[in-house]
């Protein structure tokens, strides 16, 4: 008994700042368990602080349970929320509704960043969601044929930043609704099939202000590198993986992003070193380079490395 009884003193002998850096380390069930310990406990627990991001994706959660966090836990404090449905589970219960949706936006003005995974967004109209948020990830959702089509004033007007990983209905349309409605600054497009270099083509001039793109798993060849190196002059961070019919003309559109910081491809044996080396050359900004499935050899790597002098090198065979 002298051991618990030790461990509480400690406790209760540390300052405010400390406790709600160890409260801030808990999974959100046992920060909540944790407000009963004591009254103090109780207060730290409802402190903003520890509001300010909060991840419900470990838990499975019921729509009722995520009103009462909505009403009685979430507030102006709120940055950011991830959470989970069960669509994969083969849940039938709707977790989002339109109207939490506009409770959330009431209670949690600050919102900014929303991440949702395995949830069915089909019967959400896109203009339902926050107006506050500046960033969106879709993880495993379905999502409707005429989402990212609501009027411009409401439909998340703030928009920058836009993750979509594994979302099959993601199309060429959808590709062209957001990039039309929405200010871009980075975009990440992993497991969308559907997208193709048609959709970059239509999508890309009004991806200007694009900083940071990322395709993996998308239907691309070089004509989408083509459109990409016209129109995105701003982009610092580039990673294009699992397309494997690029070819060194592709690359070689590249070499039009004169501002390109970090590069990251894969299949890399579709390429030559010499067209590699020249693209880096190209590039004056270029400071990371790292190439996956390459197995060029020894001299040839040698010569892709002399070619980013002041820069970093990695490879994978």
């Amino acid at each position: 008994m002298a051991a618990p009884k030790m461990a509480a003193k400690m406790a209760a002998a540390l300052p405010d700042p400390v406790l709600l850096r160890v409260l801030a380390l808990l999974p959100l069930r046992d920060r909540l368990r944790a407000a009963r310990v004591c009254r103090r406990w109780r207060r730290l627990v409802q402190d903003r602080v520890l509001w300010a991001d909060v991840d419900l994706s470990p838990h499975k959660l019921s729509s009722k349970t995520l009103w009462q966090l909505v009403r009685h836990r979430l507030g102006d404090s709120l940055r950011t929320l991830r959470v989970r449905g069960a669509l994969l589970a083969g849940g039938r219960q709707r977790l989002l509704s339109p109207a939490l949706l506009a409770a959330l936006a009431q209670r949690c003005p600050r919102l900014s960043r929303l991440c949702l995974a395995e949830a069915d967004l089909r019967p959400l109209p896109y203009e339902s969601f926050p107006a506050s948020l500046t960033a969106l990830e879709l993880s495993r959702c379905e999502i409707p044929a005429a989402w990212f089509c609501g009027s411009a004033a409401r439909a998340l007007p703030r928009l920058q930043h836009l993750v979509v990983r594994k979302v099959p209905a993601f199309s060429n349309q959808h590709l062209l609704n957001v990039s039309s409605r929405c200010r871009l600054k980075t975009l990440t497009l992993s497991g969308t099939y559907r997208v193709t270099d048609a959709g970059i083509q239509s999508a890309a001039p009004r991806l200007e202000e694009l900083e940071r793109l990322v395709l993996r798993h998308c239907v691309v060849t070089d004509s989408a590198l083509h459109f990409i190196g016209r129109h995105m002059k701003r982009l610092r961070f580039l990673e294009i993986s699992s397309a494997e019919s690029l070819t060194n003309a592709g690359l070689a559109c590249l070499a039009a992003l004169e501002g390109l910081e970090t590069l990251h491809l894969d299949h890399c044996n579709k390429f030559s070193p010499e067209a590699i080396a020249a693209l880096c050359r190209a590039l004056p900004r270029l400071r990371n380079l790292k190439l996956d499935g390459a197995d060029f050899g020894d001299e040839a790597m040698g010569k892709i490395q002399a070619s980013l002098p002041s820069g970093s090198f990695s490879h994978t065979p």
